[in-house]
């Protein structure tokens, strides 16, 4: 039967047998007579034979597989390990091939080596290649369900650790450094290959998996006071301020200094209290929200040619780096330099210790994410009958629903490594066993189900549940509530719109939409709308007889219509500026946008 071949797509021509064709190409290629970078898929049903080498195709390796066995042999591996042969060695010999998505389909991967049968043609190099470096970092994440294993590698990535050895003389925009970061106990082999201790992400925790007067409910966690008092996820936020003296066409340039007060938009001396006489703030200066850390003027926006030849009769403008609006912090250190144009730039670095505070956001490697909802006094918190008090605690709520038995056997893993004085190998699908963990808990005295007897930290009572108690990795993340608090009394405005501005960064509002109303429409306080939806409110005068906006003469005090003259009724009316803008642009498209006045009563 003739069978088609199509090679990156294009038809090329056809072969009479293809199966042998597909098996021929194969076997010179793990030959190496015909280029490894070639992949081939025969598709029995729409009878065509695929052939691949173009650029940007995933492959992934896999040991070749003949009649139930592995190519890869006991001798191979200690010569690798001998250094006697490389991973291009094993490649060019054809005992490891790369297969791309197309190629895949024609195979039969096995896991494990033991698993094999004759039908097979492909063995794993390691079950955990499925797995990137974040989701591999994961312990026992074959217990886990796929999207829970998911959102615990996106979480590692927003936690906060040690990040960079030199962080002290960087100057990266905000970043997150944990004061006391640690390895953790119960750890997987990619924590070793990573070089993970070089730069951890967590701390290893007392979590007791419980109620507590329902303060964690719905993911929220509890936190030990005197936790957070010795250290607990304590971190410190770092952001840079620059400026840079900048050129000007007419040989204008900014000066860096502390402005002068007939300088345009001088602000006030205690705003530029903290200066040195450089016009740059100090190292280990405390700073508030508008404070001036670098002092700055600017020559005019708006130039005319005779105004180049006399500059003294137009004043420099104010244009200095201040704290911006909800900032807090300490100098950490000031960089004096220049940029590539040879200007004067300056950087100064801010630092703010940032201590665990009610809606800051934690996680186990799980994606057991939680927010923190109360932190309680030590003598207030559980504590075991051996009087281990717990660092969190966690809702119990959170493991059904999401099954994440991986997060349930770290608490053990971690319990008995810290017991034990040892790591936990728990990488996936090569973890130990969670039966050899529980009876090595056992010789410690404690139970093998990882359950303990706790006492009522308020009463004092036993509690009549046995509580799950153990030790896991903990994360914080990197948001913590004081970078997200925000709220507005009355502040700037759009000037387009007369709207409040957009966002936390320019101070702005908070938006109450339509299902917003709804919810006070249905709590009976639907009057409470007409304060809210007057944020761009306006009076405008309305002509009765034409329908438009009129005009009001403010100097002569008398409101006139630009189409029906003086001699008609003139309303104010009250609307929203948008509403106004609407009716401008109305008028603009040519449309007549005609206003029905009636009584309001």
């Amino acid at each position: 039967m003739v069978t088609d071949v199509y090679l990156n797509g294009k038809f090329t021509g056809t072969v009479d047998e293809a199966e042998e064709f597909v098996e021929k190409v194969v076997t010179e290629r793990r030959k190496g007579k015909i280029t490894n970078n070639l992949n081939i898929h025969f598709d029995k049903k729409g009878q065509g034979i695929y052939i691949d080498v173009s650029k940007g195709r995933t492959r992934r390796p896999l040991i070749v597989v003949k009649e139930g066995k592995s190519l890869l042999t006991e001798k191979h591996i200690k010569q690798l390990e001998k250094g006697e042969i490389s991973w291009s060695d094993l490649v060019n010999q054809g005992i490891i091939e790369y297969l791309d998505a197309l190629e895949e389909e024609n195979a039969y991967v096995a896991f494990f080596e033991h698993e094999l049968t004759p039908e097979h043609t492909h063995l794993e190099v390691s079950p955990i290649d499925i797995l990137g470096l974040c989701t591999s970092l994961v312990p026992y994440g074959n217990f886990n369900q796929s999207t829970r294993l998911n959102a615990g590698s996106k979480n590692q990535k927003q936690a906060l650790g040690f990040y960079a050895a030199n962080f002290n003389v960087r100057m990266d925009m905000d970043v997150n450094l944990l004061h006391t970061p640690q390895v953790p106990i119960v750890r997987t082999i990619m924590h070793e290959i990573s070089n993970y201790a070089k730069h951890p992400a967590g701390q290893n925790i007392v979590v007791a998996i419980m109620s507590h007067g329902g303060y964690n409910m719905e993911d929220a966690v509890v936190l030990n006071k005197s936790s957070v008092e010795r250290g607990l996820a304590r971190s410190t936020y770092y952001r840079p301020a620059i400026a840079e003296e900048l050129r000007y066409s007419g040989g204008l340039i900014d000066e860096i200094c502390i402005p002068d007060k007939e300088v345009k938009g001088y602000k006030s001396e205690k705003d530029y209290r903290l200066l040195n006489e450089d016009g740059i703030i100090y190292p280990e200066a405390v700073v508030q929200e508008g404070d001036v850390l670098i002092g700055k003027t600017s020559p005019p926006r708006f130039l005319s040619s005779m105004d180049e030849y006399n500059l003294a009769s137009s004043t420099r403008r104010e244009s200095s780096v201040g704290m911006k609006h909800g900032q807090k912090g300490i100098i950490d250190f000031v960089l004096i330099t220049e940029n590539e144009e040879g200007n004067k730039l300056v950087q100064v670095k801010i630092r703010d210790q940032r201590i665990p505070e009610i809606g800051d956001k934690f996680t186990s490697r799980h994606g057991q994410k939680g927010v923190v909802a109360l932190i309680v006094p030590q003598g207030d918190m559980p504590f075991t009958s051996s009087g281990i008090i717990p660092d969190l605690i966690f809702s119990p709520h959170g493991i059904p629903s999401r099954m994440t038995i991986s997060h349930l056997i770290e608490l053990i893993g971690g319990k008995v490594g810290a017991l034990s004085g040892r790591y936990i190998n728990g990488t996936t699908f090569s973890a130990e066993p969670e039966e050899l963990l529980r009876k090595e808990l056992l010789r410690h005295g404690f139970r093998e189900n990882g359950t303990e007897v706790m006492y009522d930290g308020i009463t004092g009572k036993k509690i009549l549940a046995k509580i799950y108690v153990g030790s896991i990795y903990y994360l914080k993340l990197k948001h913590m509530v004081a970078n997200k608090l925000h709220s507005r009394a009355r502040g700037p405005i759009q000037l387009l719109t007369r709207q409040p501005t957009e966002g936390r960064a320019k101070e702005g509002g908070l938006r109450l939409g339509e299902m917003e109303k709804d919810t006070f429409v249905a709590h009976g306080a639907a009057m409470l709308l007409k304060e809210r939806f007057d944020s761009d409110k306006t009076v405008v005068p309305v002509c009765e007889g034409c329908g438009l906006v009129a005009i009001y003469d403010e100097f002569k005090n008398r409101s006139f219509c630009p189409i029906c003259g003086e001699n008609v009724t003139i309303s104010n009316v009250e609307m929203s500026y948008a509403f106004k803008l609407f009716l401008d642009e109305m008028k603009s498209l040519g449309v007549y946008p005609k206003l029905n006045l009636k009584s309001k009563y």
